[in-house]
């Protein structure tokens, strides 16, 4: 949204979100919950500002974004199919998916993430609720809140494997 509208900026994201879909379909891989309910949600809002409120702030359209990610990650575990887990059982053997801890690493990291995108939203509320507030206080909270979730990914398998030793080495996705 720094180089052009809002609008624009939505139905482009949902566009990528389109063509990652084709591809994954093309490589004989599943449609993601995440992939599919992310490309949902930028075409509404994106749908919803070009034709209800062509006006609606930066600040707000990052809020509803964040909490429709949240949404689409608290959903995936009550339904019992935390989103990780389709990269997850594309990624490893199916001996290892089968492995007790494999399930429970993948509520964990779709936790962090939920989280993540909670920390984002609480961001966004703040600037358009606090309007004194430095707009980099907002960024300071997005960029801490999205790289504590990515590094957390990236460590918490290789964590899993130092503390439960070789055996069970696959029992946790590596990104």
């Amino acid at each position: 949204m720094l180089v052009t509208s809002a609008t624009v900026s939505l139905f482009a994201s949902a566009a990528v979100c389109l063509a990652v879909i084709a591809l994954d379909v093309a490589r004989g891989r599943s449609i993601k919950v995440l992939g599919a309910g992310s490309a949902v949600l930028f075409t509404g809002i994106g749908g919803y500002i070009a034709l209800v409120d062509p006006g609606l702030s930066s600040a707000a359209v990052k809020l509803a974004v964040d909490a429709g990610i949240f949404l689409i990650s608290a959903i995936s575990m009550l339904i019992r199919y935390p989103f990780t887990l389709q990269y997850a059982l594309e990624a490893v053997p199916a001996e290892t998916a089968a492995m007790p801890g494999f399930t429970r690493a993948n509520y964990i990291i779709t936790g962090v993430w939920t989280a993540a995108s909670l920390l984002m939203m609480i961001g966004n509320a703040a600037m358009l609720y606090v309007p004194g507030l430095p707009i980099w206080s907002s960024l300071a909270i997005a960029f801490a809140a999205r790289n504590s979730a990515v590094y957390f990914t990236k460590w918490y398998p290789e964590h899993q494997k130092a503390r439960y030793g070789m055996a069970a080495a696959g029992a946790v996705p590596t990104t």
